[in-house]
Parts: structure tokens; sequence; C-alpha cells
């Protein structure tokens, strides 16, 4: 992408550099759509602003012919009067069509820039979904939907900035310089050199001053993000007796945030002063040429109000220059920080007549299979697996050993950097994304929720049906309450005012750990995928919970290809294979019982740490199964301890 190689790099991303043509290309893309409004828009604004300069002229008029001059050819008062009253007409009707064409732009970007907004925000937020799962990693949520919204609202400001101050300003200063230079250049070269030295007084000051803009912003974040976090950390204060020690604290930044403002508002009163000081000046130079041409008969009274109405008129354009170059300084940085990542190449993405991915067994197959974050950081290796249809295998080692960077590759979170995954000898990396991930289900270690209701998370499992609720929508309804059967998720959904249609908070956080995998599991059941991903998908429940779970999972396992990753080694026991992972390599693999019969294997060592604590026979021998528990007879209690492993 343009200038990628020449960007900043921040948490490991590398940026492209952004310049202003790249955010008024991305701003011009969502203002296609409505380029017919904007073009109105431009029309009417530089059309009422023409008129406005032209009414004026005929203010000079009617004030050249009440002064009495020049009164030859006028013949009575009553000829005199109709003159006037046809002037004033003339006013009244450039009036009604300014009335007009300014409605006209109002009306008109009342439609464009929400729409354009929105369009902003969407082409935003497509692209910014589509960036890989390590991007997201680098990336602060809250930042992110920051530099979404701050990018349409700068796209507002700029567009306000342009339509109703900058347009207007070029208009209005161009139309009056050739007005006045028609009547007498040496004025209008008077009025040209004032309004460039009130345009450089400006915008130097507000780039000189630009940086101590950035500092007050700067410290308003800091004073909002220790309020956020103090607020965030209420209990934790109170409980560790916090509150003076926060208010001291508190009051700090918001004391440094003063006094950088007070800096800020101070160095608004020096332009403020400097702009007074040019007005006075215009004025007394104005007056001062218009007397000495008027003494010559070369100017009229006429043209002492066409200027002075034409002085007034720049002084109001010009008044707001400093905050409208601040303004636009401001909404540049906001434009860009959105820009970087709209021109950030997506790292995973669709080959060029990617394919559907065609379902036909289930079979996986891993070939030379690699993975590396860096040249430094290899976290997987050689790795060359067949995992048959419906087969159902578990993946175990230590913490870092590979495991779900291992899942990740299989779903195209990561792109593999050596080797190949196929599918029923379907190469993923030349299949869509989309039909990929179709295929697959996932129930992840910590669930996270939408905000919104049971049923509606649940239902994600199979989107299409697009529920709005548990209210009424047929066959998709009892879908969802099949599924939530089956994993139990009724067992507590019953206890709650609103069953299926209470709101889970965010991230699920009104529910346990164990209610949300509950509903994770749910919703994998309703996809119904051909193959199945388990990333300890009963880490989160009680004994007696799992013993339910674990009955569910079994259903939807059936006919599946199954991927199990897990710690407690207890839960894998029944699988058809087992692969023990170490270092980013295979080292074994095998059933659960062959692995144990293993004395040096690592799956032999970390079946002994977890079953460590437990009391053992004289023969020293762990149990590879509950039947095995000694002293317990209760088929329950039995399942119970050696889930305690």
């Amino acid at each position: 992408m343009p200038g990628e190689k020449n960007g900043k790099k921040q948490k490991g991303i590398v940026y492209p550099e952004v310049k202003l043509k790249d955010v008024l290309r991305a701003f011009w893309n969502g203002i296609r759509p409505k380029k017919l409004l904007f073009f109105i828009i431009l029309a009417s604004m530089i059309s009422v602003n023409v008129v406005a300069i032209i009414m004026p002229i005929f203010y000079k008029q009617f004030f050249d012919i009440i002064s009495g001059y020049p009164l030859e050819g006028h013949g009575n008062s009553a000829i005199i009067a109709q003159q006037l009253f046809k002037i004033i007409l003339y006013v009244l009707g450039l009036n009604m069509l300014s009335w007009v064409l300014y409605r006209i732009a109002t009306l008109a970007n009342n439609v464009y820039e929400p729409r354009v907004m929105a369009n902003l925000k969407q082409q935003s937020y497509d692209h910014l979904m589509s960036h890989s799962y390590s991007f997201f990693v680098n990336n602060f949520a809250g930042s992110l939907v920051q530099r979404v919204n701050r990018f349409a609202r700068a796209f507002e400001r700029m567009t306000d900035n342009l339509v109703w101050n900058l347009l207007p300003l070029a208009v209005r200063v161009v139309s009056i310089l050739v007005v006045v230079f028609v009547i007498n250049k040496w004025i209008a070269l008077v009025i040209f050199i004032w309004t460039l030295i009130f345009i450089l007084f400006n915008v130097t000051f507000s780039k000189w001053k630009l940086k101590y803009d950035i500092k007050a912003a700067a410290m308003d974040s800091v004073a909002t993000g220790y309020l956020s976090d103090t607020i965030a950390n209420q209990n934790n204060i109170q409980l560790f007796n916090g509150f003076n020690f926060e208010s001291q604290g508190y009051k700090k930044v918001t004391n440094e945030q003063a006094n950088v403002t007070v800096f800020a508002w101070n160095l608004d009163a020096v332009v403020e002063a400097g702009q007074s000081f040019l007005t006075i000046a215009i004025e007394f130079a104005l007056f001062f040429f218009s007397i000495k041409y008027w003494e010559q008969g070369l100017i009229t009274i006429g043209v002492f109000v066409l200027l002075q109405a034409y002085i007034i008129n720049i002084i109001n354009q010009l008044w707001g220059f400093t905050r409208l170059v601040r303004d636009t300084y401001q909404s540049y940085a906001d434009s860009k920080e959105m820009v970087e990542i709209l021109l950030l190449s997506h790292e995973i993405k669709d080959a060029p007549g990617a394919k559907e991915l065609v379902f036909k067994k289930g079979e996986i197959e891993f070939k030379n299979l690699g993975f590396s974050f860096n040249s430094t950081r290899s976290v997987l290796e050689d790795i060359n697996l067949i995992i048959k249809p419906g087969e159902k295998v578990a993946l175990v080692g230590p913490s870092g050993a590979g495991k779900t960077t291992f899942v990740r590759l299989l779903l195209r979170l990561y792109s593999a950097t050596a080797g190949k995954i196929l599918i029923d000898g379907q190469d993923i990396s030349s299949a869509t994304q989309e039909s990929l991930r179709k295929n697959i289900s996932m129930v992840p270690q910590d669930p996270i929720l939408f905000h919104r209701t049971l049923a509606e998370n649940i239902a994600y499992g199979k989107i299409n049906n697009e529920p709005a609720s548990a209210q009424g929508y047929g066959e998709a309804k009892k879908q969802i309450e099949n599924a939530a059967t089956l994993a139990h998720c009724d067992d507590f959904i019953k206890d709650l005012p609103y069953g299926f249609e209470t709101y889970v908070g965010e991230r699920g956080i009104k529910l346990s750990g164990g209610e949300r995998q509950r509903v994770a599991i749910a919703r994998a059941i309703l996809k119904n995928a051909p193959i199945l991903i388990l990333d300890e998908a009963t880490s989160s429940l009680d004994s007696n919970s799992e013993m339910l779970i674990q009955d569910a999972l079994n259903n939807l396992m059936q006919s599946k290809t199954v991927i199990v990753i897990a710690h407690r080694l207890s839960t894998i026991q029944k699988m058809d294979r087992i692969i023990v992972i170490d270092n980013g390599k295979i080292i074994e693999q095998g059933s659960h019982k062959d692995l144990l019969e293993n004395g040096s294997g690592l799956y032999k060592k970390l079946w002994e740490l977890q079953a460590g604590g437990f009391l053992k026979e004289e023969d020293d021998e762990l149990p590879a199964s509950p039947e095995e528990i000694p002293g317990v007879e209760d088929e329950e209690e039995a399942e119970g301890k050696f889930a305690n492993f």
C-alpha cells in the first residue's frame, strides 16, 4: 500500500505513511454515493456568497441617489423615489434568492453529512473487522472505536469548515477585491494586503500554538484516563482506604490540565487582540484613503457605504479563522488515525480466485506446517499430521507449546509461514475464509458474549436465522431452545426473570464463567458444523456441571471430526488419539492407555503431576479412568473425584 514502507511502527504494526491526499481520497470514498448533493451544496453556497457581494452595490446606488449625487438627469423627487423603490425591489429579490439558495444548501447538507458519515463509519467498520486476529491483539478495542468515530466527526468538522467558513471566505474576498478594483485599484490593494496579513498572522500563530493545543488535549486524555481508571476500581479504593490518595492524584492531574489550558486560552486571547488591532487598522486605512479620494471627486458617498459593508463582511468571515485553522489541523490529525488502518493491508485475505471450501468427509491434513511470529520466535515446526474423518483428537502439552496456535492456523486466524493445511484435499489458503469457518465450530476457553439477549447469543451459531428475540420467530425458537437444553443452559435460564430475553451484559459479565461456557456450547450445537474444536470447553465448570456438559459434548461430537485442547487430562482419556506437543513439535501420539505405558514420555509425566495429590494404591499406579478409583462405588462420586486430577 502507499507509504507502508515508510510508515510508523506501533505495537508491532507498521502503519502506512498518511498524507493529505490519502485523507481526502478516503473522504471521497464516502462522499461518492452522495456526490450530487455535495455539488448542489457547493453551487448553492457559492451563489449565496456572490449574491451577498452584489447587494452592497445596490446600496451604493441607493445612497448615491439620496445624497443628491449626481443631481442632474433625475428630474423631480417622484422619479427619484421611483428609482429608489426599484433598487429596494432588486435588494428584496436578491435577499429572497439568497434565502432560497441558503435553504437549499441547508436541507441538502442535512441529508448529505449524516449519510456520508454513515458511509465512512460503515467503510471503516468493514475494513477494520477484516483485519487479522493479531491486529486486534495489538490494539485496544476502545482506541479502535475512537478512531472510527473520530474519522466520521473529522469529516463533519472539515465539511462544515469548508461549506460554511472557507468557501464563503474565498468567494467573498475574491468578489470584493474584483468589485473594489473596478472602483479604485489602490483601495483594492489596501484590502488585499490587509487580508493577506490577517491570514498569515492567523496561520503562523495557529501553527506555532498547535503544540500547546496538542499538550492540552493530551492532558485532557490523562485526566479522563485517571478518572476512568479510578471509577472502574472504585471497589478497590474502598477496600484499601485509597480515597484520599486517589483524590490527591486526581487533583494533581486536573491542576496540571488547568495550567496547560490557561496558557492555551491566554494564547487565544493574544490572537484575538491581534485580530482586533488589525480590524482597527483597516477601518482607519479605508476611511483615510476614502476621504482623500472623495476630496478629489473620485468616489461617492455610496462608495463609503459599499466599502464599509465589504470590510465588515470580510472581518466577520475572517474573525473565526484561527478556530478554522485549528479545527482543520485537528480534523486532519483525527482522520489520519483511521486512514492509517484503511491503508494498512489485511494480513490475512482470500487468495485471488479463492473458491468455496467443499466439505466431503472431514479429513484434516497438516503438511510440513510451520509458524513463527518473527525470525526469533518459532511456535510450530515441521508439523505432519493427518486427522481422519470423524476422528476425535486431543492436543496436550505444556503452556506455550503451540496448541492454541495449531488451532488458529486451522481457522486461518494466522497464516502459516511454512507448509500447508488441507481439508478433504483442499488447501485452506486457496479457499474463502467464510466457507472455511462455516464448516468449523469452536467452543473457546473463555467465551465472550455480545451484550444482547441469551437467545441472540445462542442464535449466533446459526446467524442466518437472524432472530431479534426469543419471541415469535417460529422454528428458529425451537432450535435455540433445543440447543440450550442440550447444553444444560435451561438449568439457569429458567431462574432468570426474563428467560431467553435476558440481556447478558457487556462480554457476558452478568453470567458466571460456567454459564457463559454453556451458552458457547449451545451456540456450537446450533451451528452443527462438521469440524468441531473444543478449547478447554469445560474448564470453567464445576464437577457436577462438567458431567452434564460432557453429556452434551458427547452428543455434539457424534459423526464430527473433533480437535480438543485440554490441560485437564482426565477429560480426554476417551479420545481416539492424543497428540502431545512440546516446543512446537509433535513428540508423542497415541491413545491414553498407550501413552501411559511409555514410562519416560511427557504425557506420563503430565498425568502424574495432575494426579500427584491422589491417594494411590500400594503398587503406586494412577487410575486411568473413574472406574479404577479405589474405595468409591458411587458412579457420580467417582466421576467427580476423577475430574479433580
